[in-house]
């Protein structure tokens, strides 16, 4: 734990469960670049403005998942910027007034943000969620879906100067509880789509508060999810203009599999060139949408191993990290969870998976903490990709004796030893109830830095210091940032080839905006190559949804640089 009193940054890090033989291999392969990277700059990045989710007392469940953040370049000049996603409080529902609007920042390039000019001003809704950004009309610029409790939300960038609110024409169906939400090509067709998960029916009327029975270790708390009735996700197909028809029924995404949604998260788990869709519930098993290319989907989660831990028991799921960790070619899943139960780990194998998340060091650091945002991100340009978890329970009764817990918690960062397993560091600031996190270069300098919105509180961000002069920048490998653009672009798979002692070595990555929970990240690839030789060539092969490749050769690395897809390729 870090303090906030302005002294320089301090990481403590709990290594738990291992041999001393072990601890030390950890120590010598991970603890030199990971021990005080990050360091919060949120004071200085401007992001002062808190949010709102219900009360303090959290006597309803509509009251504990707090907003959404979409990072991405809204205004085309270069720099990322980020929405914040606002909710409200039930008195202000009940009495017709509408909630905090989202609101968008402006990046500067240097981890700072400034509160964007009235053409980019959004409305109040009743309650905003999550949200995520996409090409929606293929114009070349970004443009935003706000999940709600109510009617989703769709804002269209006008070339960069500002957003026009198109939600009435844009054929989003029904008032359900959004939480998370994605863009993604579900058909190939060149048309960004999109999925959004579902948690269950709200309704003040019929729904009983916090002191009507529902109890947690001996201590009343508000009710749900158990007893309410989770809502189906739904999925639409882009008509290429802003607007999107409801196929949910059509590509069987069934309403009877319906879950407490609260992740999702899109990939092709089977290399087949279609993209999949997973989402983390709540109390009910996990779904595994498997795309059968045919306009239609099939729930795989139990057979494929993603549906539950590694008892076979289903569990309280909240956000999805998806990544290549072990360097196999396959995408594993990282899901975090309730308090009490350890976060899961689901490795590939083939194309099936298996729950390690003990084996590798993620099990017994989440037991009690009650896991939300998270992602990977190789934070110390090792070639290894690590993973943060940001944290903090939904009951303020967590904070009564003998819970096991707390209610505000720290978040974490797990550095990937070169024995495939993670160690455990906190990042700096006091414990706090921290939801959604995007993890993204928001300084242009090579290493991904980070943002965290608080459950009632303002957007935190961390710079990370790798390479910003004051840390041994010799020992971290070459990077190569990428962006996409263009048709296929949402789905792509980026490969970077090297020589590395006479052999090939090849280090890829799939370009998606998924970010876990009620969160988008900006549609690029962050890749860091490990024994490459920065005087020798490298080639970037990208292959784009649809099936075109595209080629590159570079003769240097450590670099961002712009692909676009604006012909048909060659296959």
């Amino acid at each position: 734990m870090v303090s906030r009193s302005g002294g320089p940054p301090e990481v403590s890090r709990g290594v738990r469960g291992y041999a001393p033989s072990v601890i030390a291999l950890f120590i010598l392969s991970t603890l030199a670049l990971g021990d005080g990277l990050f360091v919060e700059v949120t004071s200085e990045a401007l992001l002062s403005h808190p949010t709102t989710c219900g009360a303090v007392e959290k006597d309803w469940i509509l009251e504990v998942n707090g907003g959404g953040l979409v990072v991405e370049d809204f205004n085309g000049d270069g720099h990322l910027d980020l929405v914040v996603v606002d909710g409200s409080t039930l008195a202000r529902v009940q009495a017709g007034e509408p909630g905090e609007a989202p609101r968008l920042y402006l990046g500067d390039g240097q981890c700072g943000f400034t509160l964007a000019g009235e053409a980019w001003e959004m409305s109040g809704g009743r309650w905003g969620m999550g949200g995520t950004s996409g090409d929606l009309n293929a114009d070349g610029f970004a443009d935003l879906v706000v999940t709600q409790w109510g009617p989703d939300r769709v804002f269209l960038n006008e070339g960069g100067a500002g957003f026009k609110e198109v939600t009435e024409e844009a054929g989003l169906v029904g008032e359900r509880w959004g939480t998370s939400c994605a863009v993604l090509d579900a058909d190939a067709d060149g048309i960004l789509d999109l999925v959004v998960t579902n948690y269950l029916a709200f309704d003040p009327e019929l729904v009983n508060p916090r002191g009507s029975g529902c109890s947690w270790k001996g201590h009343d708390v508000m009710c749900g999810p158990e007893g309410l009735v989770p809502v189906h996700d739904q999925l639409y197909r882009g008509l290429g203009d802003g607007r999107f028809e409801d196929i949910t029924n059509a590509a069987a995404f069934a309403p009877e599999e319906a879950g407490y949604g609260l992740g999702v998260m899109t990939l092709d788990f089977d290399g087949d060139g279609w993209t999949d869709i997973y989402t983390a519930n709540d109390s009910t098993p996990n779904h595994l949408w498997r795309n059968k290319g045919d306009g239609s989907f099939e729930e795989i989660a139990w057979r494929y191993g993603v549906g539950h831990d590694a008892n076979g028991k289903e569990q309280a799921g909240m956000g999805i990290a998806c990544g290549d960790a072990n360097s196999d070619g396959v995408p594993d899943l990282f899901v975090t969870n309730f308090s009490g139960e350890n976060n899961s780990f689901y490795q590939s194998r083939g194309e099936r998976f298996r729950e390690r998340a003990h084996a590798v060091g993620l099990g017994g650091a989440s037991l009690r903490r009650l896991g939300w945002g998270t992602g990977y991100g190789d934070f110390d340009l090792d070639g290894r990709l690590d993973l943060f978890v940001l944290n903090g329970h939904v009951y303020p009764q967590a904070d009564q004796p003998g819970t096991d817990t707390s209610y505000s918690q720290t978040d974490q960062i797990f550095f990937q030893s070169t024995a495939g397993r993670f160690v455990e560091s906190e990042l700096p600031g006091l414990p706090r109830t921290s939801r959604a996190g995007v993890t993204a270069d928001l300084d242009g300098d090579g290493d991904l830095d980070l943002i965290a919105l608080e459950l009632g509180g303002p957007a935190r961000v961390w710079e990370n210091t790798l390479l910003d002069g004051t840390k041994d920048e010799v020992s971290s490998a070459p990077w190569l940032g990428v962006r996409l653009k263009g048709r296929g672009a949402c789905g792509a798979r980026i490969e970077l080839s090297y020589e590395v002692d006479g052999a090939q070595a090849l280090r890829y990555a799939h370009v998606r905006t998924a970010a876990g929970f009620q969160a988008s990240a900006p549609l690029v690839a962050h890749l860091v190559a490990k024994g490459y030789d920065r005087s020798s060539k490298a080639t970037l092969r990208v292959v784009w949804l649809g099936g075109d490749v595209s080629e590159l050769e570079l003769s240097a690395l450590d670099q961002w640089i712009e692909v676009e897809h604006t012909a048909e390729e060659a296959r």
